[in-house]
């Protein structure tokens, strides 16, 4: 048995469909929450077993343990630890684990926790008793519908503003990955017939600038954006002074601080050993800019 976490979210819809598009044959266990939209499950077709719980509750992860042979883990890498702990305690085969490239980030504070949470892993994977292979996916900046968290808001804000401020010129490095290339690339680690390195980061196509990809975004709303560069000490000032003005409601502070920073990540060794290929930014932005347009005409 297959157990999911995080597969009515953004990223995990687009794994569900990988399930669908081949016909996955395996009974499917997955955690949802008593909120979640589940239509996509219940017409998928396949044999899927609905569980409602808290990842944050270790009984109910042991509980949903039972049978499972083998996991996919997208929801959250803080839950990754307990996660772990319980497929080496019910001796599950493989867990495959998503976490982030934010791991490699100066600024963000929490990646100190991302190390963290992997140390604790492979703490756990040292113990003789563990008999679990895992398996950690690291993907990059997430973009591809408007449920996204990312390129959507760029989306919008070119389309609105005439002149646009840009942190340092946006001449820093981003390589943004395509929520489709995401679900693609977990099926075919959970399908992979060999044994797959320990971890893998997950990236767009090519590094590009920022500035690049919002002018992309431009070109695809055929808009003409002023684009104005602000100094990144500037945009936090002003990032800090919206945190203080919401009563910390709106913190764009990190986000505003890694927008300074290059976040291009090597894809290649995902590509040697189970044929990673991401589609190109360029599609992967007339996508997501064709749905916004339609989204607004109706």
């Amino acid at each position: 048995m297959l157990l999911v976490t995080g597969i009515t979210g953004h990223t995990g819809k687009y794994f569900l469909q990988e399930l669908i598009n081949n016909q996955y044959e395996g009974s499917i266990r997955c955690i949802v929450r008593e909120t979640s939209d589940t239509s996509l499950l219940d017409n998928s077709g396949l044999n899927i077993e609905k569980v409602v719980g808290d990842l944050d509750d270790p009984d109910f992860i042991d509980s949903v343990m039972n049978g499972v042979d083998m996991i996919m883990h997208i929801y959250n890498i803080h839950h990754s630890p307990m996660i772990v702990q319980s497929a080496i305690k019910n001796k599950v085969k493989r867990a495959i684990l998503v976490h982030t490239t934010g791991i490699y980030s100066e600024f963000k504070y929490a990646s100190e926790g991302y190390k963290k949470i992997e140390q604790k892993i492979k703490e756990l994977k040292s113990d003789t008793k563990c008999l679990t292979k895992i398996t950690i996916l690291r993907p990059s900046m997430i973009y591809g519908d408007l449920c996204d968290r990312n390129m959507s808001k760029f989306i919008k804000m070119i389309d609105k503003l005439r002149v646009m401020p840009v942190i340092n010129g946006g001449n820093s490095f981003i390589q943004p990955v395509n929520a489709r290339d995401l679900g693609k690339a977990f099926f075919t680690v959970l399908m992979s017939p060999v044994e797959l390195g320990y971890a893998y980061d997950l990236s767009g196509e090519r590094p590009i600038r920022m500035i690049d990809a919002f002018k992309l975004i431009s070109k695809e709303l055929n808009k003409k954006t002023v684009f104005i560069s602000v100094p990144l000490s500037l945009g936090v000032l002003m990032a800090r002074v919206i945190k203080t003005l919401t009563l910390g409601r709106i913190d764009y502070i990190e986000r505003v601080q890694r927008m300074g920073e290059d976040r291009n990540y090597s894809h290649d060794n995902a590509t040697s050993d189970f044929g990673y290929n991401p589609m190109t930014l360029e599609k992967g932005i007339q996508i997501e800019v064709q749905e916004y347009l339609e989204k607004n005409r109706n």
